[in-house]
């Protein structure tokens, strides 16, 4: 259809008719919600029952108003009349259910029911039933106002026809200023098959730069509580992403699904009992996140456990005492030592049964005891003296700063695990007067994590979406399948995008640590997001990366990658720079590390005024090479690729992150030879 089409003329006044009813059936929606907080509140019950009640009502009535301004719909499905379960019926598909009363038909289905399935799946060769699948063009930037609404395209499944249309193409390669954007109305067959897995399946995604996989992550999260809502509320959804520059990057996909209040952070930020304060050396940090360490701080919290000098339990009752001899309370604390239950149940339980030993004896001479008896024989003062010799109570603290400032405890820990060179690099050169006024470093903050999972099981998660986890450490992989104990993963990485000296180069070493050595990796090869010129480029170096994942494929046949040597590298990124903002879309000039401060400085000077990366919606942004992951733009320029390269000792897999930052165009400006 042309734009003169007649017929399109009046499909698209229907339409926009039909958005104008869905916008005044939202409005009463969102009022409704309000009206029953009110009526919630007043409601005639327990007082608990109220409470919850009012909690959720409030709850839903505030999701409704903080959703993001946008489109009502994005498609729609008309089903041919034989199919049997929806003949003759047609859906409009967008972000979230809408209904001018709860009974009748929905004006919009949510793209996660399970109808909606058939918009990503269906192809001529397998229509699903479906007839007819439109899809509706939107105004860039627009805030759903029905006048956004500017075009349609529809592929005839019953006739055999379907494909990528232009309206998907151009969403695809909108210009990317702001943070990220969901892809509901994108989702191409693969990745709807992730984003619907079952709750009690884990994933594991290894994606090439450009396939989508952190949206498929989030769409997950989403799917899941719309699915099992019941279930994560009380379990709890979790989204771990690699600093906050990515999460404030990605904060706004999940309200725009309609799902608020979902915790997302970093597994720091998750596991910090102190602020970090210290930095550990290159060769210390890489021990401390080893595998062998689990060991090591289990060796040492058990140390603590002993019966060596320990006497006979005399335990006051009234003018009676009795008595425990010392050979069978050793007998107790190695019989609950051999469970291997957590530390600091393992104590209580050595407790009880001392307990029960006394109240059978006692009630063999006075008969049945009351509660009473056993809460104040319980609270001992002998009792408890000896628990303390015998199974102390610690802090994962006080555990941790005695291996890494003691030698002779260190080494009873790692006789045989650590080698003594790797001992001497964890012992800090001028130990702290007490571990109270230890600067902490974030890989301790990860064995501290370890310690306490060893005394208490941490509060864990019905599941955790985990990005950029090919860069997590073995340690860091532990920490987070405590969290994950009873539930499931979304883990989504890319090996060769590996750049911590720890990075993960193989999926079923890493899924072992993270608990799940069942789960299968599925790879996304297609990117959507990296134009064919600019992957053409990065699979050069991809080829010569330690890591064996597929080359990555492109369906973006436009774009554009330029080569721009240059004797004033300055000059030549101040020059990049002002062709870039000619034209339509963001601008991110990434550096390594070390030279980002001069770049800033020459654009500064030049009138550019860039903006760091925390700066969402910035035309012109300045980021570090270390930040730049998960962050893409519309032109990106990378200086001195060279430079990045040689800034670390896996600097290679950092440029090939540079250089797949581009959404549409990318410059390369260089003085020095290129490494690829």
């Amino acid at each position: 259809m042309t734009s003169l089409d007649p017929a399109l003329t009046e499909a698209l006044r229907t339409e926009r008719a039909h958005h104008d009813t869905c916008r005044e059936a939202l409005t009463a929606m969102i009022e409704g919600a309000a009206r029953q907080v009110v009526v919630g509140e007043d409601v005639s019950a327990c007082g608990a029952d109220a409470e919850v009640l009012g909690r959720r009502l409030r709850s839903q009535a505030k999701a409704m108003r903080e959703l993001p301004p946008g489109p009502l719909f994005f498609g729609r499905l008309d089903f041919a009349a034989d199919d049997p379960e929806h003949g003759g019926q047609s859906y409009h598909v967008g972000r979230l259910r809408i209904t001018e009363d709860p009974t009748a038909p929905p004006l919009v289905v949510d793209w996660r029911a399970p109808v909606s399935r058939a918009f990503y799946q269906a192809s001529a060769r397998d229509p699903r039933g479906v007839e007819v699948r439109r899809r509706f063009g939107w105004a860039p930037g627009g805030r759903g106002a029905t006048a956004d609404l500017t075009g349609l395209e529809d592929e005839h499944l019953g006739r055999g026809e379907s494909g990528t249309g232009d309206i998907v193409a151009r969403e695809i390669e909108r210009p990317r200023v702001g943070p990220m954007r969901d892809i509901a109305a994108t989702i191409q067959p693969e990745q709807d098959d992730l984003v619907r897995a079952d709750l009690g399946a884990s994933v594991c995604v290894q994606g090439a730069p450009g396939t989508g996989k952190t949206a498929v992550g989030l769409h997950r999260a989403a799917y899941l509580l719309y699915t099992h809502p019941k279930r994560l509320q009380r379990s709890g959804l979790l989204i771990l992403g690699p600093n906050r520059t990515f999460l404030h990057y990605i904060a706004e996909v999940l309200p725009a699904l309609g799902e608020t209040g979902v915790r997302q952070s970093t597994l720091l930020d998750e596991i910090a009992r102190h602020p970090v304060t210290g930095t550990d050396p290159v060769r210390t940090a890489a021990v401390k996140h080893d595998p062998r360490m689990a060991e090591v701080l289990r060796r040492a919290l058990y140390a603590r456990v002993t019966t060596d000098g320990v006497t006979d339990l005399a335990v006051p009752d009234g003018s009676y005492r009795w008595r425990v001899p010392a050979a069978e309370l050793a007998a107790l604390v190695a019989e609950v030592r051999a469970e291997e239950p957590p530390y600091a149940a393992g104590r209580e339980r050595v407790r009880t049964r001392v307990v029960r030993r006394l109240r059978e004896r006692a009630e063999r001479r006075s008969g049945t005891l009351p509660a009473s008896w056993v809460r104040r024989i319980e609270r001992a003062r002998p009792l408890t003296a000896h628990l303390d010799a015998v199974w102390p109570k610690v802090r994962p603290e006080e555990i941790l700063a005695g291996l890494l400032t003691d030698g002779a405890v260190l080494g009873r820990a790692a006789d045989g695990i650590l080698d003594p060179d790797e001992q001497a690099a964890l012992l800090l050169p001028r130990p702290p007067r007490s571990y109270r006024s230890a600067r902490w470093t974030a890989a301790d903050l990860v064995l501290l994590d370890e310690l306490a999972g060893l005394m208490e099981h941490p509060e864990g998660h019905g599941h955790i979406v985990v990005d950029e986890a090919q860069d997590l450490s073995p340690m860091e992989c532990r920490a987070i399948a405590r969290r994950a104990v009873f539930g499931s993963l979304t883990v989504l990485g890319d090996l060769a995008q590996g750049t911590t000296p720890w990075a993960a180069r193989d999926w079923a070493v890493q899924l072992r640590h993270l608990g799940r050595p069942e789960t299968a990796v599925v790879p996304l090869t297609t990117g959507f997001r990296v134009p064919a010129a600019v992957v053409e480029l990065t699979n050069r170096l991809l080829a010569r990366l330690d890591v064996a994942v597929p080359a990555a494929t492109s369906l973006r046949t436009d774009g554009e990658l330029t080569l721009r040597p240059a004797d004033d590298v300055l000059g030549a990124t101040v020059a990049a720079v002002r062709d870039a903002l000619a034209r339509e879309g963001s601008v991110g000039v990434v550096t390594a590390d070390a030279d980002t401060d001069r770049v800033r400085a020459a654009l500064t000077g030049a009138g550019l005024d860039p903006a760091g990366p925390d700066t969402l919606g910035a035309r012109l942004t300045v980021v570090p090479a270390s930040l730049v992951k998960g962050l893409e733009y519309d032109h990106v320029i990378a200086v001195e690729p060279a430079a990045v390269a040689e800034a670390e000792p896996r600097g290679a897999h950092r440029l090939y992150v540079v250089l797949t930052r581009a959404v549409s165009r990318l410059d390369i400006v260089h003085t020095r030879p290129l490494p690829f």
